[in-house]
């Protein structure tokens, strides 16, 4: 019986209800904890011994880059459910989560630059874990570009659901690129296997940044697809009552 509740919501005309009703649920702690997450990163933790405060852009850039990665494979995810199971919240789920990730990947590499003037003496260097992380923005922007440029909503969702699939083999490169190859870019301070490298307090500050930018992905998500929904379904007759009740 729960299994088949579960799969109610995968009707875009059950869950355009449910998304509105988890908005709040995810916008009070994205406020909530960008506050303090904010707080913590600049008046809480002590200054890095070697970096001084420039470090501190570190609580930005990190979670941005994480949250980059693993929006790409969530859409790459939901993507690849759209293309074998032909469900169309999936392909809208996807259309979603693009925009989201591909603003986290811009801010991952805009806080990289002015990270590394100060650390490097560049904004930008052609190493490999900033190389592969500029195409992953790439991808992004081209999942969303070939989207837009078909008319056709289940070919848009195709092609651009077979690009997102294909980018996904960008996400491990990413992620190992300090280790196949000798770059300038710093290993992990985090690590499930070796556990932290980094102060407890500021470690702390991090994981709440984490935490923020997480639930606000899920805000701008749930309210994203509502749009992309009512869009998509504009033609059925409850989408009608949705928009005269203005719910």
């Amino acid at each position: 019986m729960a299994d088949e509740n579960w799969k109610r919501f995968a009707s875009p005309k059950a869950f355009y209800p449910l998304a509105g009703k988890l908005i709040p649920w995810f916008l009070v702690p994205t406020i909530a904890l960008m506050v303090v997450g904010l707080y913590m990163s600049f008046f809480t933790t002590p200054a890095d011994y070697r970096q001084g405060e420039a470090y501190r852009i570190i609580y930005i850039h990190v979670p941005a880059a994480w949250m980059s990665m693993w929006l790409y494979l969530c859409m790459a995810f939901y993507a690849g459910l759209g293309l074998v199971v032909k469900t169309r919240l999936s392909s809208m789920m996807a259309a979603a989560i693009a925009p989201t990730g591909a603003m986290f990947t811009f801010i991952a590499l805009w806080t990289g630059a002015f990270w590394g003037r100060p650390m490097w003496g560049a904004y930008w260097v052609w190493d490999a874990r900033l190389t592969s992380e500029l195409i992953l923005l790439f991808l992004y922007v081209g999942v969303m570009a070939l989207r837009s440029a078909i008319d056709e909503p289940h070919r848009a969702d195709r092609a651009s659901g077979l690009l997102a699939l294909i980018g996904a083999v960008n996400v491990p490169i990413i992620y190992y690129s300090v280790k196949w190859w000798n770059t300038l870019h710093q290993g992990a301070s985090v690590s499930m296997s070796k556990g932290s490298e980094m102060a407890a307090s500021m470690l702390l500050a991090m994981l709440v940044m984490t935490f923020a930018f997480w639930a606000y992905s899920f805000v701008t998500t749930l309210m994203r697809v509502r749009s992309i929904i009512l869009e998509r379904e504009r033609h059925a007759d409850w989408v009608t009552d949705v928009v005269d009740s203005g719910r």
